[in-house]
């Protein structure tokens, strides 16, 4: 397949972040709405969060496309209707950020098999089932793009009692590198960032106590600090970036 020339969008290239009600996902898309893309912003449901989420955004927009759609990622069919339906309204997008995610944190002798489940379905399948319905409307545009998924360095270094969450994180990454091999021809790149310990509703006190002495640089991250690779990897300085996972974790893993 020859690599083709993106054509010059028309008008405002837009991105969709799952899991953008807050955290890393809500840092993201006011990142992404402040370098001038439109933003489609996603929850499980129009939650408080995600409507606050929504009108921060919506005032940093100026004239830019904000909206939000609300489908549970671990629900194949309603991903995939959910996505298309506002894709046919709106056109492909140019950049989808895959963000959303959980934990479920346990030594893997006491972990159930839903605990298992669950973060598998939705930190990992959950990038198949938004992903793969957006990939041929993104290819038949003909403007090339971006994917970048949120991975964690649990995911590069694994982490007692997150088997779940880092075979999750790990499986991204490898399907990144290998969506971007895919696609480079295309002008769609694909990457990973793998955040580490970060300030958000995800971390639990007690393991940052414990983790915050490992860190060289001897504090937390923040959401923005994420959100600011991201915004990078989105635009068109990063265009000759693919297939690569960048670690925002202050150091932790050398």
């Amino acid at each position: 397949m020859p690599p083709i020339s993106p054509k010059k969008p028309a008008g405002p290239r837009t991105v969709l972040v799952t899991g953008s009600s807050r955290g890393i996902g809500r840092a993201v898309a006011l990142a992404l709405v402040r370098a001038g893309f439109g933003v489609v912003l996603h929850g499980r449901s129009m939650s408080p969060a995600l409507e606050d989420a929504l009108a921060a955004v919506r005032a940093e927009a100026d004239d830019l496309p904000v909206r939000a759609l609300t489908f549970d990622v671990t629900d194949r069919e309603a991903a995939k209707e959910a996505l298309l339906s506002d894709v046919e309204a709106n056109g492909a997008y140019w950049g989808i950020v895959v963000n959303a995610g959980r934990a479920a944190d346990e030594t893997f002798a006491g972990m159930t098999p839903e605990q298992w489940d669950d973060v598998i379905g939705t930190d990992l399948n959950g990038f198949y089932n938004v992903v793969q319905p957006l990939v041929l409307p993104m290819v038949r545009a003909r403007r090339g793009g971006r994917i970048v998924a949120v991975s964690s360095i649990s995911g590069v270094m694994g982490n007692r009692g997150q088997v779940n969450y880092a075979a999750a994180k790990a499986g991204l990454i490898g399907a990144c590198k290998s969506l971007a091999i895919e696609l480079a021809s295309r002008g769609i790149t694909v990457n990973a960032v793998a955040p580490g310990l970060i300030e958000t509703d995800m971390v639990d006190e007690h393991i940052s106590e414990h983790a915050l002495p490992l860190i060289p640089m001897k504090r937390m991250g923040r959401p923005e600090e994420v959100a600011d690779v991201v915004r990078f990897l989105v635009s068109d300085d990063a265009s000759y970036v693919t297939r690569s996972v960048i670690e925002v974790d202050g150091g932790i893993h050398g």
